[in-house]
């Protein structure tokens, strides 16, 4: 086989970009917020945990960026439009959309734009309250995300029809 394969190349970036994206939720989830939280004065655990995820920030937005562009393109190259009229045969295809939309809202609109004045005014009264608060998120998000990842793996081979 030779030559330029755009669906291979596609599907790849696509895998590369869900890797860093969801492996570096995974990474924050797991590792950093219960480092930040382990830190033994409440009142720098938010700063600590804003200094060191924003690090992880423009990676994320370009990996949802490229994950976006490369879903996209799989999805006009396949045809395959009509998988989202059959909820129950393709659900995952759902999920995917919509664990990117929750996620680009809250990389390119929420986060810079309103959540983090919000944690800045609660954590002022509630430090450990926030940092609780920013876990159980972290936790729901990755828990989505983990479940849609399986799906769309094991779908795209044929399994997971309800």
């Amino acid at each position: 086989m030779t030559g330029f394969n755009d669906f291979a190349i596609a599907r790849a970036l696509h895998v590369l970009a869900v890797l860093l994206w969801i492996g570096g939720v995974a990474f924050v989830t797991m590792v950093l917020i219960p480092a930040c939280r382990a830190q033994v004065e409440a009142a720098s655990q938010l700063e600590l945990f804003e200094r060191l995820e924003h690090r992880f920030a423009a990676i994320a937005r370009w990996s949802v960026l490229l994950a976006g562009a490369s879903g996209l393109w799989l999805t006009w190259r396949l045809d395959a439009w009509s998988r989202f009229a059959d909820f129950a045969g393709w659900w995952w295809m759902h999920g995917m959309v919509a664990v990117w939309t929750i996620f680009a809202l809250m990389l390119f609109v929420l986060e810079p734009f309103v959540l983090h004045k919000l944690f800045q005014t609660h954590a002022r009264r509630d430090p450990l309250g926030t940092m609780a608060r920013i876990q159980r998120a972290h936790v729901v998000l990755l828990t989505v995300s983990l479940i849609v990842v399986v799906g769309a793996v094991a779908g795209s081979h044929g399994g997971w029809v309800f």
